[in-house]
């Protein structure tokens, strides 16, 4: 068995040091930054201090930049690759390995989000790679989601996550690589309800964000959430996903976390609006992507194409680019016409 995780920010670190731990008796497990300085930080400190400090590296995990060191042969069914980039290096790093010509058949991501530009979710980018670089071989390739915290993963802390794909071989092999200790791993076939969930909530979390920030209760937190689970609902069964995806992990499971937890970059991002700061300011200061604010105006363009009534989303959007105050955004919402739940 092999594992090979492209890209060395918190959360692709925490699962490979979640599978190194794993699988002690294992050395093909390989983390791969995406240049060679962070890979030899990496190397020297034997520990992620730029963004998960103080958590050691397992010494069967290896680190290198170099590909030629990690793909040695086309189509091997025993080795998974986990591209942890964010959303917006997706791109670049599944084109650069077609490129490259030797790439393994199982292939999970695990970023979260939707192209600003196009809409396409993950699996479509992905899509849309391969329509236009031909490869000689099938791949097997669907995403790893749910509520996780990267720095509780890393230390081993209690997890559940979902695998979907299309390809139950991938789902099976990305069980027997990470459904271990305190990590449990799901699957399902509804990779748009997943992908739909990981990216709505983070719009969600920063609306919740602003109304915890305004210091408006528990009752109208509660209220937000519940709504706003309506709101991904409604535009994930226009598109073709399962109800039931959405009360799941990778839907009502991943907006709580997110929604709720003070590690939360995107509700972060809402509460520092709500201190009425300005979005440029708090993303400067962020020092990590908030993929709410990248995709809000996506969703919003998806719903409006499918019909469908999104208006927690819509006055999100309101908020970070038309220069709608967080109290004037309540206010819109609070003073729409009543209508059956």
């Amino acid at each position: 068995m092999k594992v090979t995780v492209i890209g060395a920010g918190s959360w692709g670190t925490a699962v490979a040091l979640h599978v190194a731990k794993s699988h002690p008796e294992h050395t093909d497990i390989q983390l791969c930054p995406r240049t060679e300085k962070h890979a030899i930080e990496l190397q020297i400190q034997q520990e992620n201090k730029r963004y998960l400090p103080g958590v050691s590296f397992p010494k069967n995990l290896q680190i290198t930049s170099d590909w030629s060191k990690v793909f040695h042969q086309p189509n091997e069914s025993d080795h998974l690759l986990i591209i942890a980039t964010p959303f917006s290096g997706l791109t670049e790093v599944v084109s650069a390995l077609i490129d490259f010509g030797r790439f393994p058949l199982h292939w999970i991501w695990l970023c979260k989000g939707i192209d600003p530009i196009s809409g396409n979710l993950p699996h479509e980018v992905i899509a849309d790679i391969f329509s236009r670089k031909p490869i000689s071989h099938q791949i097997n390739y669907g995403v790893l989601s749910g509520p996780s915290f990267a720095i509780e993963v890393a230390k081993g802390l209690p997890c559940a996550l979902t695998v979907a794909s299309q390809s139950m071989d991938l789902c099976q092999f990305t069980q027997k690589v990470l459904h271990h200790g305190n990590m449990r791993i799901y699957a399902t076939d509804d990779v748009v309800g997943v992908e739909l969930g990981g990216a709505i909530k983070n719009i969600l979390a920063i609306a919740t964000g602003i109304v915890d920030g305004l210091h408006l209760g528990l009752n109208a937190r509660a209220a937000l959430i519940t709504r706003g689970m309506a709101e991904m609902s409604r535009l994930g069964l226009a598109m073709g996903a399962d109800q039931e995806t959405f009360m799941g992990l990778t839907g009502l499971g991943d907006l709580i976390l997110t929604a709720t937890g003070d590690l939360s970059r995107n509700r972060r991002v809402g509460l520092e609006l709500a201190q009425g700061k300005s979005l440029t300011s708090i993303l400067e200061n962020l020092g990590h992507v908030a993929e709410g604010v990248r995709c809000a105006q996506a969703v919003k363009a998806l719903a409006q194409s499918h019909h469908v009534n999104m208006p927690i989303v819509e006055t999100v959007c309101a908020v970070l680019f038309d220069h709608l105050s967080p109290q004037e955004a309540v206010k819109q919402i609070m003073s729409r016409d009543p209508r059956h739940e």
